[in-house]
């Protein structure tokens, strides 16, 4: 299922280079990207893959969103978003979607390093499932019967029991498992991170069977070979303008990478 169809950057560069994140799309200003059911973002660092996937998960508004505010320019920021547009996709009966699936979301690598440092400190996991509960909705009073009680203190000795039995690769491996459903249209920002390549390889093959047999959609923000190699993406190159498509074995990284075995390839024979 494509749940997003495209998304316009917006085509207008303030003439200041220190407005952002205007000056951080010049190069790709009024690009349009079209989307397939998996689709990558890639480039080198400072290409503006992971700040475009916020703006995209800015503009759907959809949870994870990180607000662009931070660097003081919230005028600018909100008038790139209004200035950038997207197209939703189609349902069965070749009707416009008019909202995204409730799930959709959008995961940062400091989400996941987040999910793992919140279950290797046991104060940080006791005020994240409190926390939990109160965002739901429950009364003080509520929460704190629920710290007291068996339900709690169970969830708690489950996931300390899962950080001892597991590496942080797993772990990482065990939220993805949890949250990656069918479905919905996730953007994920370099999700390899803390993943050993092998894992890195089965995360990207679990994705390519959430987007063929379970109406998942997929945008990702990836420099790994590994992770490209894999996917049966469509991938853009934010490093080259105007903005191009590439297979994965054109791209720099990966070829850097083949470069470096090639030099050492006696090695191995």
């Amino acid at each position: 299922m494509i749940y997003l169809r495209s998304f316009k950057i917006s085509s207008y560069t303030d003439r200041n280079p220190n407005i952002y994140p205007d000056h951080v799309f010049r190069h790709i200003a009024g690009e349009v990207l079209w989307f397939d059911r998996i689709t990558v973002l890639y480039g080198n660092n400072g290409s503006g893959k992971s700040t475009l996937l916020n703006v995209i998960a800015n503009k759907l508004n959809i949870k994870g969103a990180e607000k662009m505010t931070s660097h003081g320019h919230s005028i600018y920021v909100q008038r790139f978003l209004e200035m950038s547009s997207c197209q939703f996709g189609q349902d069965e009966r070749e009707q416009e979607i008019r909202q995204l699936p409730d799930g959709s979301r959008y995961l940062k690598s400091e989400d996941i390093m987040y999910e793992i440092k919140k279950i290797q400190q046991s104060s940080v996991l006791r005020e994240a499932l409190l926390h939990e509960q109160r965002s739901k909705g429950k009364s003080q009073d509520q929460v704190e019967e629920y710290e007291a009680s068996y339900a709690f203190a169970k969830k708690l000795d489950d996931i300390q029991f899962s950080q001892e039995k597991y590496s942080n690769g797993e772990t990482s491996m065990q939220f993805f498992e949890e949250y990656l459903l069918p479905g919905q249209l996730y953007l994920l920002d370099e999700p390899e991170t803390s993943l050993s390549p092998a894992n890195q390889i089965k995360l990207a093959e679990q994705i390519n069977e959430l987007a063929r047999y379970f109406d998942s959609q997929f945008i990702i923000a990836t420099h790994s070979p590994f992770v490209l190699g894999t996917l049966n993406a469509k991938i853009y190159n934010l490093d080259t303008t105007p903005l191009q498509t590439a297979a994965w074995f054109e791209l720099d990284n990966v070829r850097f990478f083949y470069r470096f075995f090639d030099k050492h390839k006696r090695l191995f024979e």
